[in-house]
């Protein structure tokens, strides 16, 4: 996919560095808040979010799964988008990660 911008460079994951969650965190600050589900997607669909070291998909995908219209604050956003994250197994967890041959 032709992404607006590398998913690993600055703008995405900040070389690798940042992973999920925290690049969907990253693009809103408390004083945007309250916010709407579709603002956030209009402004940020088209986005890769990282979600570990072998898939990237858009902000829109894991949009698809946050049943939410609207947030009142960041701690509202974090709670409701990991948790639409975890349910759609778009989530990396590196606890249950097995390296293979072990």
């Amino acid at each position: 996919m032709d992404w607006p911008h590398d998913p690993d460079g600055e703008q995405g994951s900040e070389g690798r560095r940042k992973y999920g969650h925290a690049v969907l965190a990253k693009k809103v600050g408390d004083d945007d808040f309250p916010i709407t589900a579709e603002w956030y997607v209009s402004e940020f669909g088209d986005h890769p979010v990282r979600l570990d070291h072998e898939r990237v998909v858009s902000v829109a995908e894991i949009f698809k799964g946050v049943e939410a219209e609207e947030f009142a604050d960041f701690v509202e956003f974090h709670r409701v988008v990991g948790r639409a994250m975890r349910e759609n197994d778009l989530w990396f967890d590196a606890e249950s990660e097995t390296v293979p041959g072990n």
